[in-house]
């Protein structure tokens, strides 16, 4: 019997103290600089997360996976890591708001994955101060794996050289940015803007890489062991079956790892746009994921085509799995942030209305027939509704508070954003 061999590729997680101290641009500049070198990079992003992971999969040229202890499971986490690292020259992990931050942080994440840290720190308005905090990040929590540091928004070559100098030698600086207004990444209410709505993206990406490599040398980090994991595949459960997956600028969060659950089962997918599409393709269920259906409001509305031909499969009684984005977009009106409401497919009964304020967001456990299934909610909409809940989520955090699972005939729907490789039995069911 041939044994796995361990896999060594240098990898980090980038965090920071803060949420806001530019990890996304760094991930993605670093990304982008290490592609220039003709290295093949993967990234992975922590938590769930699905805007985020549009930028760094335009910069490296690779879906990117999520990697979250509590949704997935630290098995499954690694076994993506593992391979990974047998196709990689780097692999980037980013983290999620500050190091520390959360029941299941970046930092747990680095520890139980044993990849070190690179902590992004904003070094506007500080000098040696950069080093405290650098070493604070550090030296927190015992044994914490701990590459080194990346300074974000330095003014000139003489402040690069006050924050090298201010820095321990067991702290290197690995990298640093020069200001500059032009790298930013535009955000809306649920974060960073989609990858395809950023026209110069790639001019934005070009000129931070430059940048990261101007003020001080971009070091490659060292390289880590990855044990050798597989896990079994999933049963078979939908051979033979086709899914059509709504895929647009309405509809984009969507998790590869799930679409990969799908594929492992046996299902063949084809991929329509509720926006421009007058017909579905041939298949036997839909599968509707989140997204921005609130910014195509009057498109969605006016496609009176893919309506028809969504509530004919419905009635037909084919299976139809919706989530959030996808959800308010079943309802009969959906209103936007500005008061503009509009008629959606009419599925189930019921409105929904944006809202200034987040309504719920946290992580989740779903416990159906076929057994346990985890994911996440973050929305911004108020739902009105005469339907009765088949189930009710378990939130995680005290903060949030339980989302309602309904089902209606063959159509299961709800805010929850769930992760299919976590327990695939449940979500096979979802299109059977």
């Amino acid at each position: 019997m041939q044994t796995m061999a361990t896999h060594h590729c240098p990898a980090m997680l980038i965090s920071a103290p803060a949420s806001g101290q530019g990890k996304t641009t760094i991930t993605a500049a670093l990304t982008y600089y290490h592609r220039q070198q003709n290295r093949k990079v993967r990234v992975f992003k922590t938590g769930p997360d699905f805007i985020d992971p549009q930028i760094l999969s335009f910069a490296c040229g690779h879906p990117v996976y999520q990697l979250d202890l509590w949704m997935m499971g630290e098995a499954h986490c690694c076994e993506l890591l593992y391979q990974a690292a047998a196709d990689a020259d780097v692999i980037l992990i980013e983290g999620v708001m500050g190091l520390f931050d959360g029941d299941s942080s970046s930092a747990d994440l680095a520890q139980t994955l044993d990849v070190p840290v690179a902590a992004v720190i904003d070094a506007g308005g500080m000098a040696q101060t950069f080093a405290a905090v650098a070493y604070g990040l550090a030296h927190y929590r015992a044994d914490l794996p701990f590459a080194g540091v990346i300074a974000n928004k330095v003014g000139s070559p003489g402040h690069a050289k006050l924050l090298l100098e201010a820095l321990p030698e067991n702290l290197p600086l690995l990298a640093a940015m020069a200001k500059d207004d032009g790298v930013g990444l535009p955000s809306r209410h649920l974060g960073l803007l989609q990858a395809d709505e950023i026209g110069d993206l790639d001019l934005r990406l070009a000129r931070a890489a430059d940048l990261l490599n101007s003020l001080a040398l971009c070091r490659l980090p060292e390289p880590v062991a990855f044990a050798p994991i597989t896990a079994s595949p999933p049963p078979r459960l939908l051979a033979g079956k086709r899914i059509a997956v709504a895929r647009d600028a309405a509809f984009s969060f969507i998790y590869q790892a799930n679409l990969d659950c799908l594929l492992a089962m046996g299902a063949e997918l084809a991929f329509f746009s509720p926006l421009t599409d007058s017909a579905l393709p041939e298949a036997d269920s839909i599968y509707l994921p989140g997204g921005y259906p609130e910014l195509h409001l009057q498109t969605l509305a006016d496609n009176v085509a893919m309506k028809q031909v969504l509530q004919a499969h419905h009635q037909a009684g084919k299976p139809i799995y919706a989530e959030c984005g996808g959800f308010l977009y079943l309802l009969e009106r959906l209103t936007d942030h500005d008061g503009h409401c509009a008629n959606m497919a009419g599925l189930l009964p019921g409105s929904a209305q944006m809202q200034k304020r987040l309504v719920n967001l946290g992580m989740h456990s779903l416990q159906l027939e076929q057994g346990e299934i985890r994911g996440h909610s973050f929305h911004h909409s108020q739902l009105t509704t005469t339907m009765q809940p088949f189930t009710m989520s378990n939130p995680q955090r005290q903060r949030s508070h339980s989302e309602n699972f309904f089902r209606v005939g063959s159509l299961q729907a709800s805010y929850l954003h769930l992760y299919f490789p976590f327990n695939p039995q449940v979500a096979a069911g979802f299109f059977l």
